[in-house]
């Protein structure tokens, strides 16, 4: 079977084609700036394909995407119907969905109703869904929850202490973000560990651009740092992470800021962005090297924020098997897993330096032989999660 995943944003539409007999990624690719006067596909086979032009909303993005898959020189698939079903990334399925599921008309009523928790990503995904189903009208469309792996957290951890109403009324709670990557990762650990995932209680570190970590307990996640939306929790690129609740009613008394004013420096101009004025770790990490002073207390600021939500974990869940790193920052930054572990002896973590060296692309040890705790670097691969678990729902129509 061939499934081809999507990932519809605000603005871009990212896809993977992937032939689930062998899980060989056959066509993947991003849409980027769609609805700006001139947008930018990358498709990438054996070989790279790019094209600039206006790009006006998703359909015409993913009917291009389409053309390409079909394309006599560049194309994978001869036929649209050869493709039997779509996994759709959807980030958020409020208190309604805790698995992935078959997508029908009252589905998406539901992650309608949804919007308000997710106003930037709800509206994307279900443009993107609605669009697939009308180009690919004979595959089955499945949609994958990023807050639906969270759902096994007890009340404790995902109830806010605020007047019960909020949370009864509006839904008001601790969702968590990034559920396939930690699914992913923690089966990948518990398999490292020689494991069934059920006897395994793991720390699941996802840093990138957005961050978040994941306290899973037999292969559920029973806490995460992000909340009701992807701003708290940790510092990460753009986005502050966990603040004091009263600094936006100061900002707006005192600055003579507006609600949607402190709501833009929150999520677009704080964390390494606010602290250094770039976001991009990797020129961050180089100035770090070089000894730049702003740039090494930010990377201790940064650091530290993970390794705290690490030790609360350890606290969460009794006793620990492994820490994992994982995404763009915890694949690639020897620095961040080394600042993180490092001082950690009493908690039995104990970093190798020697096998942490260097950008990690395969599943990898990392830890010391005299490390209680396994330290395990795992690439994430949401994409085919996503495939996966389209796939486990078909079989059990």
């Amino acid at each position: 079977m061939k499934v081809l995943v999507l990932n519809a944003g605000s603005s871009s539409l990212k896809y993977q084609l992937i032939n689930m007999a062998d899980n060989h990624v056959l066509a993947e690719g991003l849409v980027e700036r769609i609805g700006q006067s001139v947008g930018k596909l990358k498709y990438k086979t054996t070989e790279k394909y790019e094209e600039e032009r206006p790009f006006p909303n998703h359909e015409t993005a993913l009917v291009r995407v389409s053309e390409l898959l079909q394309d006599e020189k560049m194309g994978v698939i001869k036929d649209a119907n050869e493709i039997e079903a779509c996994g759709h990334r959807t980030v958020h399925g409020g208190e309604e969905f805790n698995h992935s599921i078959l997508i029908d008309d009252a589905v998406l009523s539901t992650m309608k109703k949804c919007i308000p928790l997710a106003p930037l990503h709800n509206p994307a995904n279900i443009t993107g869904i609605e669009v697939a189903a009308s180009i690919f009208p004979k595959a089955k469309h499945v949609g994958v929850f990023d807050t639906a792996f969270h759902q096994s957290m007890p009340a404790k951890a995902y109830k806010y202490a605020i007047p019960a109403k909020f949370y009864e009324e509006d839904h008001i709670r601790r969702y968590g973000f990034h559920g396939t990557s930690h699914l992913f990762v923690s089966r990948e650990a518990a398999t490292m560990l020689g494991k069934e995932q059920k006897d395994v209680n793991v720390i699941t570190v996802h840093i990138g651009n957005g961050a978040s970590i994941a306290a899973v307990k037999g292969g559920k996640s029973i806490d995460t740092t992000m909340g009701m939306t992807p701003l708290a929790g940790l510092v990460m690129g753009t986005r502050c992470g966990d603040i004091d609740p009263a600094i936006p009613y100061f900002l707006c008394k005192n600055k003579d800021l507006t609600i949607d004013e402190v709501d833009q420096i929150l999520n677009k101009e704080s964390g390494m962005y606010g602290l250094t004025g770039n976001s991009d770790l990797r020129d961050i990490e180089d100035k770090f090297i070089a000894g730049d002073a702003v740039c090494t207390e930010a990377m201790e600021i940064y650091a530290y924020s993970i390794k705290k939500a690490v030790g609360s974990y350890f606290a969460a869940l009794g006793t620990v098997d492994a820490i994992v790193f994982t995404a763009g920052v915890g694949e690639n930054s020897d620095i961040v897993r080394k600042m993180v572990c490092s001082d950690m002896s009493g908690l039995g973590i104990e970093i190798d330096e020697s096998k942490n060296e260097g950008r990690k692309t395969n599943n990898i040890e990392v830890s010391s032989e005299s490390s209680r705790v396994k330290i395990f670097v795992i690439p994430t691969n949401e994409e085919l999660e996503i495939a996966n678990q389209t796939i486990e729902v078909l079989k059990n129509l």
